[in-house]
């Protein structure tokens, strides 16, 4: 059963709902290429294979038909999100040795949904950065390139979809947290709608900017786990996907107007959209008003940094990385006036997209600004003494995207002579994820990638 680890998702949740294979087995085979694997990349750095044993035998022991969406699958969570009695760390070395005593609710309601949690995927401090590095784990590297970073946040969840490591992935996203570990890994992301897939918060339990979302190496399996994180569905997105339905009328931008695009990025993103053209889409050089997106994300950014973790500061100074305390700082010292600029700035930012998008099926755009990073930059320029201040501006092509508030879903397009991958956004109508998986499984097919694991180079 070693090579279990090849097939898709659902055509492993079919051989579990048939009896072919037990939940265990399914254990066994990614645990054999996590040990492979990991020790190159380091996407999982810790495990809780006991825990998900036992919890296997208790599923097992039901009718499948009582088993979940899931039955037994297993997937991997984010370091950012509490597993009840495994370690949690945030990415911090505040946090190095804690172990929650409660499981966060999207984890409880996965498990509900027959997924087995077996491990917890590298990210960076508190989520902050492209780049997947801490002072706990160390450095997560991508599989196609182990001199290259894997992305951040949900670089580990990204970086385990690559290797074979998983088959679903939970991740969250900010400024590109989900878009751009997809996009260097070569793997698939959804962020979705605001509150669709809703998540424990002490202090933020309504906030637009930050979302939690699946992680998957194919778009059908995208939609089965995003059919078990949601808390309500009317309709399947598995089923959905199923469907491929082929937009027919999509904006094109390969910047938004507000960000720089790498060469190499644009090379292959051109070359895509010349395969949309070729197969009849109807396509329109086009993009929302993105105006004042950088001061108005900056402003909103820095106020929840300052809500969630000003006290961890104040109780412990000069511990968070720099990155982390600068934005901390920076949301301290916002005046109540740049405050209601900048939400009244999203606001119109919002309603702008959604009347743009009433006149397109999708908007496409790069996901990235650049095809890959270093796996020793901090984040692009670090080395040639880009001040901290900018640290997360190379990834305005993802931000300015999670600010119009439409739901977004990340695939592959192709790739560079040297096999790194490079990943696009289709930015769907507001709340309309159904068509969104239904154009975008229609796109991957065109597109002709090969979903299967990789061995990392």
């Amino acid at each position: 059963m070693t090579d279990l680890y090849q097939l898709s998702a659902r055509e492993v949740v079919a051989k579990l709902k048939s009896g072919d294979v037990s939940i265990v087995d399914t254990l066994g085979s990614l645990q054999q290429r996590f040990k492979s694997v990991d020790p190159l990349v380091n996407a999982l750095p810790t495990v809780c294979f006991e825990r998900a044993r036992k919890n296997a035998a208790v599923l097992q022991a039901l009718p499948v038909a009582e088993r979940g969406i899931l039955c037994g699958l297993p997937v991997t969570i984010k370091d950012l999100t509490p597993v009840d009695g495994v370690r949690t760390t945030f990415g911090s070395a505040l946090y190095k040795d804690h172990i929650p005593d409660e499981s966060d609710q999207l984890v409880k309601r996965i498990e509900h949904g027959g997924g087995v949690v077996y491990a917890k995927s590298n990210t960076p401090e508190f989520g902050t950065g492209g780049i997947t590095f801490n002072d706990v784990f160390d450095t997560t590297r991508s599989p196609h390139n182990l001199q290259m970073a894997s992305g951040g946040s949900s670089g580990g969840a990204a970086a385990s979809l690559a290797s074979g490591s998983a088959w679903l992935s939970h991740g969250s996203d900010m400024a590109g947290s989900l878009r751009t570990p997809a996009a260097f890994c070569g793997v698939t992301s959804l962020r979705p709608s605001p509150g669709t897939i809703p998540a424990d918060s002490l202090y933020l339990p309504f906030d637009v900017l930050g979302a939690e979302g699946p992680m998957a190496r194919d778009i059908q399996d995208l939609g089965l786990f995003a059919d078990v994180m949601r808390s309500h569905s009317n309709v399947s997105l598995q089923a959905a996907a199923e469907q491929g339905t082929k937009p027919i009328r999509v904006a094109v931008s390969t910047d938004l107007g507000i960000a720089s695009i790498s060469d190499e990025v644009l090379a292959v993103f051109n070359l895509f959209i010349g395969k949309l053209a070729s197969d009849g889409i109807a396509l329109e050089q086009n993009h929302p008003d993105l105006t004042d997106v950088h001061d108005s994300f900056d402003v909103l950014r820095a106020q929840c940094y300052a809500v969630g973790l000003e006290a961890m500061r104040h109780d412990h100074p000069g511990i968070m990385k720099p990155e982390v305390e600068w934005n901390i700082e920076q949301g301290i010292s916002l005046t109540s006036e740049q405050i209601r600029r900048a939400l009244r700035s999203q606001g119109q930012l919002v309603h702008r997209a959604v009347n743009f998008m009433r006149d397109y099926d999708l908007l496409i755009c790069p996901a990235t600004s650049v095809a890959s990073v270093p796996v020793d930059l901090r984040y692009p320029g670090s080395d040639t003494g880009v001040p901290v201040a900018d640290y997360y501006r190379w990834l305005a092509i993802a931000y300015a995207t999670t600010m119009t508030s439409l739901p977004i879903i990340t695939l592959p397009c192709g790739q560079l002579d040297n096999g790194i991958p490079v990943g696009i956004q289709l930015v769907g109508k507001p709340g309309d994820e159904a068509n969104l998986f239904r154009y975008a499984r229609a796109i991957e097919e065109l597109v002709g990638r090969s979903a299967l694991p990789i061995d990392p180079i």
